[in-house]
């Protein structure tokens, strides 16, 4: 069994069509500016993907999420959850893993880029971006701050270039891709770079791995 279940998927629900991918960085090297008194972040950081990757995997509208990593720990952990593919990164860089992501996706079905440290994503909440996106032939969901990107989308057979960084929720409007309006309040918008954006996640409710590593601790205390 993996981390938990946190939303079931409705027995009514459209059949899943999403591929999405999902760069994750080694976690010896992620996370560098979210540093916590008495956290490890190489575990914090490992957590933090395997919760977002779980959470995608656990939405009804995906068929398959292409993990992106050169981690090997990571990668083993994974290898129980369901509708999951790892693909070896090759080079060690975001803009290159999810190229190379991207062209591990089958081009017949709609795809999507989904950033690896949204721990206290649901799948509902994904469920409903993507059924947003669909509609449009490119979207992207920003950040909570409205600067950054979180998601970005191409219906099929359209091709997927996401401009992930820093200002990429302009790059991506300049670029013609439909902005999905989604509530501020939600994991989904919720990327951490910091320990304010741990807290402000932890308000909407972290992933089981995340949860439980954070705890023993009174770091996250308001």
């Amino acid at each position: 069994m993996t981390g938990g279940l946190r939303v079931g998927a409705s027995p009514h629900a459209p059949a899943p069509e999403w591929v999405v991918v999902i760069p994750v960085k080694r976690a010896e090297f992620g996370k560098t500016r979210l540093r916590l008194p008495g956290v490890d972040r190489e575990p914090l950081a490992r957590a933090i993907a395997l919760d977002t990757v779980e959470a995608a995997a656990l939405c009804p509208r995906v068929a398959e999420v292409v993990v992106v990593t050169s981690d090997e720990v990571t990668a083993a952990a994974l290898l129980p959850v369901p509708r999951v593919r790892i693909v070896r990164d090759r080079v060690e860089g975001l803009t290159a893993a999810i190229a190379q992501g991207v062209s591990a996706a089958s081009t017949r079905l709609p795809r999507a880029v989904l950033l690896g440290d949204l721990p206290a994503l649901l799948p509902d909440e994904l469920t409903r971006a993507l059924d947003y996106a669909a509609a449009h032939p490119r979207a992207f969901v920003p950040d909570a701050e409205g600067t950054g990107t979180v998601l970005a989308t191409a219906r099929a057979d359209v091709p997927l270039r996401p401009c992930f960084g820093d200002d990429s929720a302009a790059a991506h409007r300049a670029a013609g891709f439909a902005e999905v309006g989604f509530p501020v309040l939600s994991g989904l918008r919720r990327d951490l770079d910091h320990a304010d954006h741990l807290r402000a996640a932890r308000r909407c409710g972290l992933g089981p791995r995340t949860a439980a590593l954070l705890a023993p601790r009174l770091v996250l205390a308001s």
